[in-house]
């Protein structure tokens, strides 16, 4: 192609690279994904949603390439940045025998309604509250909610606590290899599921509420931040705290708060 000899002999490196990677592709290689970032490097297509990946590269004209790669490239880059607020359920009633059952405790009341003050006192727009199915993430919801009036409410069963992955350093409380095989895929899934740079189509940044549980939030701040995910026990979160990522348009993430419950009277902290 001549379009594409101009390009590696004077264009520019990344423009080459994007090129040289569809000859790859032709020779069995995968063209739609970057090579894996090696170990303490950034992955930027860690959400699968970087443009590059979503183009067909064996699609684009040898003639008009440029054009219609730029073309391809600006309709699936993100434009808007996603603010998502993790909040921890409150205090629940732990001799419950079924989830039904464990019901918020009256401090656990008093925290939820502390967290919505906390959250409605912020001033933002939040587009949606998406929380677990589980009796004291719905409970620890409807109390925030009476705080931000208007936010839809939206229920999830793969944001239910489990255990993701085993932790290292191993911890007392020995548990089977069957919980983290069944539970991690979910808590996985919920990850890949609500934690990703914003559709191209979305234009205003916005602001959602995730309301579920301390494994599930930890586990998703390791994975968010391409830090090792068995990390995730050696991180605490107070009941009702509150955990802020931001995910930028070109994929980036940021840790803005982990745990946040400096809002609460210390009388109100707990973490059971």
């Amino acid at each position: 192609m001549m379009y594409l000899r101009r390009v590696l002999l004077g264009g520019s490196a990344a423009t080459a690279a994007i090129f040289a990677a569809v000859a790859v592709g032709k020779n069995g290689g995968d063209s739609t994904l970057p090579a894996p970032a090696t170990p303490g490097q950034w992955n930027r297509n860690w959400d699968r949603r970087e443009p590059m990946s979503l183009v067909n590269l064996s699609k684009i004209n040898g003639e008009t390439g440029e054009e219609e790669l730029n073309v391809q490239l600006n309709k699936h880059k993100a434009k808007a940045t996603r603010h998502i607020f993790l909040i921890r359920h409150s205090q629940y009633k732990l001799d419950g025998k079924t989830d039904v059952d464990r019901v918020l405790t009256s401090l656990g009341r008093e925290q939820a309604e502390l967290t919505g003050q906390r959250l409605a006192s912020l001033g933002l727009k939040y587009s949606q509250i998406v929380h677990s199915s589980m009796t004291r993430a719905k409970e620890t919801t409807e109390i925030i909610s009476k705080f931000l009036p208007g936010v839809k409410k939206i229920s999830s069963d793969l944001l239910r606590e489990g255990a993701p992955i085993r932790p290292d350093p191993p911890v007392c409380h020995w548990k089977p290899d069957v919980e983290y095989y069944e539970d991690g895929p979910r808590i996985e899934a919920a990850f890949r599921n609500y934690l990703h740079r914003a559709e191209p189509k979305q234009e205003e940044d916005s602001y959602e509420i995730i309301i579920c549980h301390a494994n599930v939030i930890r586990y998703i701040v390791c994975r968010a931040l391409q830090l090792p995910p068995e990390a995730w026990l050696r991180m605490s979160l107070n009941n009702g705290s509150i955990t802020y990522l931001v995910i930028r348009p070109n994929g980036n993430v940021s840790l803005r708060m982990l745990g946040d419950s400096g809002f609460m009277p210390p009388e109100k902290l707990s973490r059971t």
